[in-house]
């Protein structure tokens, strides 16, 4: 009998490739090669490989790390090929029919650990539900862990769970593998027989991948003696598994994949793909695949993300995914609308929103501007919550105590699946929820947690083409929720945003343009940019005199604000006789103990001090200080405000015991109420080092 020609590496990884399940192109795909190269090496053609080709190879065909530094030594003929063959036997367990390896897997590292750690736990943690949003890599995160771990398990299957009937035919291929089972035995024959097989063994592993319903697994799951991992979008795995939700990427993850396959990517741009992707594995992966094959910049590809992402989104899945993210998202909202077309009207609503936490109480407080039946909805408690119940168990946002939220890329996909019309009617509603969720009152720190929750959303919003006069004033109220807030940088920015494009599309003399200048002025007030703050104060007074009158409460908030840019900029006498003027103003059209008519007769006593009128001016800001206490309460801005520059003129008139006292009291309470850092808790502290200095007290300081 002729002996057998030795095995080579061409036989090997033909062998190694057929076992994986892999056409030569799919191998190919995997590892990153051409095909031909794949071709010439499995042919013969190329007897040896270089080790860089080998690493891919090992890493596409799954190779265990014992056995991956063989199978480069075989292909560079260090060592005999059928050593090899002998070593994936002996690592591999002898049931076994799991996906591929991706290769191009990376991190991930203290996720497998806490896997594996509850895996190994005992008890319920044995079986564990990896849940997440699609393309959030729930699959290849199990596909990994069996590879990674398989030199522990004696048999290892892989289950399609996604749709529960076919469960049994899949269940009954592993009994035969197990030779427990004959063919054609039904169902719960297969049930009775496998299961208890596997109670009867140790060191087995089944994945359920892509599982609906609890209820269709269940049934399938062995108890004692193995491990079980599902992969689900769904929620509620609660009564037979210790669910594990699967987040996006680390940043650092998601720049390293960028970089492997897109290799004249910066480091910087990587991290800008990665932030605009949302750091979600399957979109790192499309964008990295799609820029690679077609050679598209960074900045082309984020041109294209921003402006038709469901698009670009529907470009292929990469191999080691089962459809593009455009695509799985699809298949998730058309089986929601089918099953709560409520549900799939909220989830668009929040399309239109930020990727920001969607504070639940943004629907149920404004339920007469939702769509009917979500209104319905929203205004009972119980079904409200079924319906967040039904949204979230999809996956296509989550939910917690912040309230709801989506991921960008699901965001903007949702958006680009609906018609114009439907586009124009969700943005509409969406936009008529953010201005019936006005918290007003923009100076008091009590509204501020709303605010800050809010702010994002109206950010979001198509704020230069809304038709919405209730949005635009939010918007307007916004910057002045940043400016009170000391976020001055980011109040100039919006408003002068907001100036350009409400000039440009509604007219210079609009009420709203002139809003967003004033906001605008006023940030460059608190910027120090005194005299552009003096002449946009100036032809915005102008104008709203013209447009308004004299005595509108706009008007005079324009008048107010040139006064101080006035006085900033030396002219003080000029600044008292408008601030005279508008305190007069606000006194007759609002009352003496109105909000506006308080500041106004805080910054007219501040000109008085400024023209050594200083017994006038502490006369005017007792007065103030008193009515604001009564009205606004000891701790409101306003009423710090009118304490501090009391202070001063306590100080200035030599009352200095009197003036440390209030400074301190002042600065105790802008602290607790505004933070350490606000600019006027900064200037508490200044003050209050000032008296200190001057009663030869330097060494207690603030």
């Amino acid at each position: 009998m002729a002996e057998q020609p030795a095995l080579g590496f061409a036989g090997l990884l033909r062998q190694l490739r057929a076992e994986a399940g892999l056409t030569q192109e799919e191998l190919a795909e995997a590892a990153g090669l051409s095909p031909r190269s794949v071709s010439d090496l499995e042919r013969g053609i190329n007897r040896t490989a270089r080790k860089d080709t080998a690493v891919l190879l090992g890493g596409a065909l799954g190779l265990a790390e014992p056995v991956r530094p063989l199978f480069v030594a075989a292909a560079r003929g260090l060592v005999p090929a059928a050593e090899v063959l002998g070593a994936v036997r002996e690592a591999r367990p002898r049931v076994w029919n799991i996906p591929a390896r991706n290769p191009g897997f990376t991190g991930r590292d203290n996720l497998l650990a806490q896997v594996r750690e509850q895996l190994l736990a005992g008890d319920k943690a044995v079986v564990q539900a990896l849940h997440g949003m699609g393309g959030v890599g729930k699959t290849q995160l199990a596909a990994e862990y069996v590879h990674r771990f398989a030199g522990t398990y004696d048999l290892a299957w892989w289950i399609n769970a996604d749709q529960g009937g076919l469960i049994g035919d899949q269940v009954a291929a592993l009994g035969l593998a197990l030779e427990c089972v004959q063919p054609g035995v039904g169902t719960e024959a297969v049930r009775a027989t496998v299961l208890a097989e596997l109670r009867h063994r140790g060191r087995w592993l089944l994945v359920f991948d892509n599982a609906e319903d609890p209820a269709d697994v269940a049934p399938w799951l062995p108890g004692d003696g193995g491990h079980v991992l599902i992969t689900s979008r769904q929620r509620g795995w609660d009564e037979v598994a210790t669910p594990v939700e699967i987040d996006v990427l680390a940043r650092a993850e998601s720049v390293a994949i960028l970089q492997t396959r897109v290799t004249e990517l910066s480091g910087a741009k990587a991290d800008q793909l990665a932030a605009e992707l949302g750091d979600l594995p399957l979109a790192i992966a499309q964008a990295a695949g799609f820029m690679a094959d077609t050679g598209m910049t960074a900045d082309e590809f984020l041109g294209l993300l921003r402006t038709r992402a469901g698009q670009l989104l529907a470009q292929g899945a990469p191999g080691s995914y089962p459809r593009s993210l455009a695509a799985a998202t699809g298949l998730i909202a058309d089986r929601l609308a089918r099953q709560d077309p409520a549900a799939a009207q909220l989830a668009s609503m929040c399309a239109f929103l930020a990727p920001e936490p969607i504070p639940v109480s943004l629907f149920t407080a404004a339920v007469s501007v939702l769509p009917t039946e979500l209104a319905a909805r929203a205004a009972d408690p119980l079904a409200w919550r079924q319906t967040l119940a039904h949204m979230t168990r999809q996956s296509l946002a989550r939910i917690d105590h912040r309230g709801l939220q989506m991921h960008r890329l699901t965001q903007a996909i949702l958006r680009e699946r609906l018609t114009p019309a439907q586009a124009a009617a969700t943005r509409k509603c969406a936009e008529a929820l953010l201005a019936a969720s006005n918290p007003g009152d923009m100076p008091n720190p009590v509204t501020w947690p709303r605010w800050a929750r809010l702010t994002p959303h109206v950010l979001t919003a198509d704020l230069a083409a809304t038709e919405s006069p209730a949005l635009r004033e939010l918007a307007g109220h916004t910057c002045w929720y940043l400016i009170e807030r000391g976020d001055i940088r980011a109040a100039h920015d919006l408003a002068n945003r907001l100036r350009q494009q409400w000039r440009d599309r509604l007219g210079e003399d609009h009420e709203d343009t002139l809003a967003a200048a004033h906001f605008l002025a006023w940030a460059l007030l608190e910027m120090g940019r005194y005299a552009e703050s003096r002449d946009l104060n100036q032809d915005t007074l102008g104008r709203r005199r013209r447009v308004l009158g004299q005595d509108h409460p706009e008007t005079l908030y324009s008048a107010h604000n040139l006064a101080i840019t006035l006085r900033k900029l030396g002219d003080i006498e000029a600044a008292r006789d408008l601030d005279q003027d508008t305190f007069e103003r606000h006194r007759r059209v609002l009352g003496e103990d109105h909000r506006s008519t308080l500041r106004s007769a805080n910054i007219l006593a501040h000109d008085l001090r400024e023209l050594g009128e200083v017994q006038a001016a502490r006369d005017l800001n007792q007065d103030t200080l008193d009515r604001r206490r009564r009205i606004l309460g000891q701790d409101h801005p306003d009423t710090l405000a009118s304490a501090g520059n009391l202070a001063t003129d306590l100080r200035t008139l030599g009352e200095l015991q009197a003036a440390r006292d209030l400074d301190q009291d002042t600065l105790d309470r802008r602290r607790r109420i505004l933070g350490h850092d606000h600019p006027d808790t900064l200037a508490s502290a200044a003050n209050l080092a000032t008296d200190l200095r001057t009663l030869g007290e330097a060494d207690d300081g603030p």
